[in-house]
């Protein structure tokens, strides 16, 4: 029989483990560190987080690397394409224009201005150059007067002769000075005579024009710059403009303006909302309703009519730059979106447990407010906040660009759109780099917005 005591041992030895556990947990985290690793996840908001901290070091640092006057006018480089640098051929002071009569020319009134011969021959006057082209041709019989036109094309047809830059009148006239907008290239121009109507035969010749600079502006430049010399010129990554103005200069000094509309009105105007709509949303009643009828009536002003009343108020005339104003105009009318949203927040957490565990301790309504309400609508805010920044700079854009913001010469984004939508056909690089930087901006805070968004919500915490 078998003893019991072999059965069950009664020293209740431990038994011998055969496997072990090992237990894991998630390491504890606070609020904002769990909402960073979540943004770190999402690359579209990482690279628009770059982006927009490269904006700032581009604004900061940006004049002390590129130490180029965004407000110096180079005439000699107006509405030049972007380039690292480029060699000019140094021109000579340009001399007066005499303008060529010739004596005896016969006018016939009766004579059929479509079948004039045409010239038959055209002269180059001097030396042309992007300072100007001057030429004669030999008078034609009865013509009353000539058509200057000028095309980069070769002209084969009265219909392909290009832009009409002159009409004179009488036919003993007959020289010509083109200095409108003229560039490096090669250049046509026909002269048509004319008696009432043009004839239909015109005479071409074609000049070839070299870049080039004046002695005086070459000299300024470098001392020792001699006629007839090729000049290395600075570079102009991005180009000049129309007056010719470094444009990375005036996107840089551009940036200024606009990201500080963009930053600083919306960090204003999101402050105020936050304290109109935590006031409200916390005592409710009365001041509730007297608080959002005030936000209902600010919602429904019209921000371009108040703009220019703003701008009328602040005595900002023609000319002048409109920065504050646009700033006020920001502050006053913008606060109601935030102001709506914190009234929400706080709506849902004015009853919570935390909120009644503080009252019945003795906290005081505005303690309850700054302490423990609006940090926890931070989140929120802050995601607002990052929206209201790119329509901010927007906003600033579009009434720079209509001539309601930041008027010239002070550089903005907009106002730097509004000049080079007028040369877009022909320099669009004065159009399209501003308006780059402002879509880039404007994009870049949207993704962030949406990432921090998804980073700052509670329900999307890490479980891992």
């Amino acid at each position: 029989m078998m003893d019991i005591k072999t059965a069950f041992p009664l020293d209740f030895s431990p038994v011998k483990k055969t496997t072990e556990f090992t237990l894991s947990s998630r390491p504890s985290l606070s609020y904002w560190q769990d909402a960073w690793i979540r943004l770190k996840k999402n690359k579209q908001a990482l690279a628009s987080l770059f982006i927009v901290v490269g904006l700032v070091v581009f604004t900061l640092i940006g004049p002390y690397v590129w130490r180029v006057d965004p407000s110096n006018q180079e005439l000699s480089r107006i509405s030049e394409a972007p380039s690292l640098g480029r060699s000019v051929l140094v021109l000579p002071e340009e001399v007066a224009y005499e303008e060529v009569v010739v004596a005896g020319h016969e006018e016939s009134p009766t004579a059929d201005g479509a079948s004039l011969d045409a010239t038959a021959e055209i002269q180059i006057m001097g030396v042309p150059s992007i300072q100007g082209v001057r030429f004669k041709w030999t008078p034609v019989k009865g013509a009353a007067g000539y058509s200057i036109y000028r095309t980069q094309t070769e002209p084969k047809d009265r219909e392909s002769l290009g832009v009409p830059l002159s009409s004179i009148e009488g036919g003993n006239r007959v020289s010509f000075d083109d200095g409108f907008d003229l560039q490096a290239g090669r250049y046509f121009y026909a002269v048509v005579a004319k008696n009432g109507e043009e004839s239909s035969k015109f005479k071409v010749i074609s000049v070839d024009l070299k870049a080039g600079i004046s002695l005086s502006d070459a000299q300024s430049i470098s001392p020792d710059a001699k006629i007839g010399e090729m000049l290395k010129m600075g570079a102009r990554p991005l180009g000049t403009d129309y007056l010719g103005r470094d444009m990375l200069a005036r996107l840089i000094f551009g940036a200024r303006v606009s990201l500080f509309i963009g930053f600083f009105a919306p960090l204003l105007y999101v402050i105020l909302g936050i304290l109109i709509g935590g006031i409200s949303g916390y005592f409710g009643g009365k001041i509730d309703d007297w608080l959002m009828r005030i936000t209902d009536f600010v919602l429904a002003l019209p921000f371009l009519l108040f703009m220019i009343l703003f701008k009328i108020a602040f005595g900002a005339g023609p000319g002048d730059d409109g920065i504050f104003p646009m700033l006020i105009a920001l502050i006053v009318l913008s606060w109601t979106g935030a102001a709506r949203l914190t009234r929400g927040q706080i709506l849902q957490l004015r009853e919570s447990e935390f909120v009644q565990a503080s009252r019945l301790l003795g906290a005081k309504s505005l303690y309850l407010i700054f302490r423990h309400l609006l940090p926890n609508t931070l989140g929120v805010i802050l995601v607002y906040l990052t929206f209201a920044v790119p329509s901010a700079i927007f906003t600033e854009a579009f009434l720079s660009f209509i001539g309601m913001g930041v008027a010239p010469p002070t550089p903005s984004w907009g106002s730097m759109c509004n000049d080079g939508i007028k040369s877009f056909l022909i320099h669009p690089h004065e159009f399209i780099f501003p308006a780059l930087f402002i879509s880039i901006t404007v994009l870049a805070f949207n993704l962030l917005g949406d990432g921090l968004r998804d980073a700052l919500d509670p329900k999307m915490r890490s479980q891992s």
